[in-house]
């Protein structure tokens, strides 16, 4: 089987060797090279840091909602399963006194253009808490009139006028956990949502105006076939939502317990994982989506798809994203920060989240600060990351340093990628070319100089 993009064919050979075991980058250096010295103190120099400057970044805001009511086998999120509806609550009141903190050190220059709420579920608050939520985010933060609000609903929480009190709210951009419409498969993961439910929550998007509507799908759950999942496909594409997410689920077990409720033996073999893969990469593509980079398809129109086009697409924690750099200020349980040259990370339970903060502190339990090499390489990642040519002049005059001896042993190293019609190189630039753009999660590995340390982390495969 080949699969077909525009004026191109994947063979299943290119396929299994470069499909390797890698990271999303979603940051560089990746979160599993976060440490313990960096503390709340190390965040604080950096927030003050920006409050003396002038010339920063605008923000984007991560809040992390941890709550659900049921247990999701494949979930490997931070979450906490109650049906207490009054924990949110106590939450709430917490993520107040950590904007507070973060607000008196950061200065006055708290401009945003960029909000998403992850979890979890963050439609397991309330509406009255949601309000609330806002209102206290709004208290800190000053979005641009053109920022973009973004939520994560699991279908299975809304009710009649949840996304109407939503788009009132602000939110403009929404995206809905599908992973499969095939009752077997919902069953065998436990995460029970009928098609219809997700059809009338994406017409109620559209009649309360979100600009864009994402839809998640992940592949290589148990039960799924190649016939099962183009059911899936057929349904999902009849809904024509914005954006889609074609996840490869991970199976890890001994790092993620819920995932242990999964019947190993019922899961699709890694040869089918790839013919469900291709095949569903293909219709979408007949569909009309456009493929946007590793896991990621939009419609023509979207703006993931016109940034790509003009140059403007970026990553950050929750993947692709129309805006330039920012920093962004993480708040609640687990949440990632990213503010100057450093990454850091809240404590993962809500017992030392509620300890820090009733001291005072910032409940910061690892981070990272990026040297000058970090930064560099960085750039170079996530500039192949959104399938855009790293131009040697403009890394040169940026870093002081000269590619093509900085970075001669890499070059070599990607010698296969070219010859595989991968990228292009060049006496100026490396290129990604569209066949590339399914395996740029490798051929960005190429500078990741932490992959040549010693490591204990497990990643998922590429494709």
């Amino acid at each position: 089987m080949t699969l077909p993009l525009p004026d191109i064919e994947i063979s299943e050979e290119l396929i299994r060797k470069f499909d390797k075991s890698g990271p999303r980058y979603t940051s560089y250096p990746t979160a599993d090279r976060f440490h313990a010295d960096f503390t709340d103190q190390s965040y604080h120099v950096y927030l003050e840091q920006r409050a003396n400057k002038t010339d920063n970044p605008p923000l984007s805001i991560y809040v992390h909602l941890p709550f659900c009511e049921s247990l999701c086998y494949f979930c490997a999120c931070n979450k906490i399963i109650t049906r207490d509806h009054g924990r949110s609550a106590e939450y709430l009141r917490y993520l107040g006194k950590e904007m507070a903190l973060v607000a008196a050190r950061i200065g006055p220059d708290r401009k945003a253009v960029q909000l998403h709420l992850g979890g979890g579920t963050p439609t397991f608050l309330s509406p009255d808490e949601l309000r609330e939520l806002m209102r206290l985010i709004r208290s800190h933060f000053t979005f641009t009139e053109d920022a973009e609000l973004g939520v994560e609903i699991d279908p299975r929480t809304v009710k009649p006028g949840t996304l109407e009190m939503l788009a009132e709210l602000g939110f403009n951009r929404n995206s809905f956990g599908v992973q499969d419409f095939d009752p077997a498969v919902q069953q065998s993961v436990n995460r029970i949502q009928p098609y219809e439910m997700v059809e009338a929550a994406v017409i109620e998007s559209r009649k309360s105006g979100f600009e864009s509507v994402n839809a998640d799908l992940i592949y290589g759950l148990p039960k799924q076939t190649m016939e099962s999942f183009s059911g899936t496909l057929d349904k999902l594409i009849a809904l024509k939502p914005d954006r889609i997410a074609l996840y490869n689920y991970a199976h890890l077990p001994a790092r993620f317990k819920a995932q242990r409720q999964i019947v190993t033996e019922e899961l699709p073999s890694a040869e089918a994982r790839l013919q469900i893969f291709l095949m569903s990469m293909r219709r979408l593509l007949d569909a009309g989506y456009v493929y946007i980079g590793l896991d990621h398809f939009s419609l023509p129109n979207d703006e993931l798809n016109l940034a790509r086009q003009d140059g403007s697409l970026h990553r950050n924690f929750q993947g692709y994203t129309t805006r330039s750099e920012c920093d962004l200020i993480g708040l609640g349980v687990s949440a990632i920060s990213k503010v100057g040259s450093s990454y850091s990370q809240a404590v993962r339970t809500v017992t030392a989240y509620y300890q820090s903060l009733d001291a005072d502190r910032l409940p910061i339990e690892k981070g990272f600060d990026l040297s000058a090499d970090d930064l560099l390489r960085r750039d170079i990642i996530m500039t192949l990351m959104c399938s855009m040519s790293v131009e040697f002049d403009v890394i040169n005059r940026t870093y002081g340093i000269d590619f093509l001896s900085y970075f001669a042993e890499e070059l070599e190293l990607l010698k296969q990628y070219r010859e595989a019609g991968l990228i292009t190189i060049d006496a100026g630039s490396i290129g990604v070319t569209r066949k590339g753009r399914l395996f740029v999660r490798a051929s960005g590995m190429v500078f990741d100089k932490y992959l040549r340390q010693p490591n204990t982390s497990t990643f998922s495969k590429l494709i």
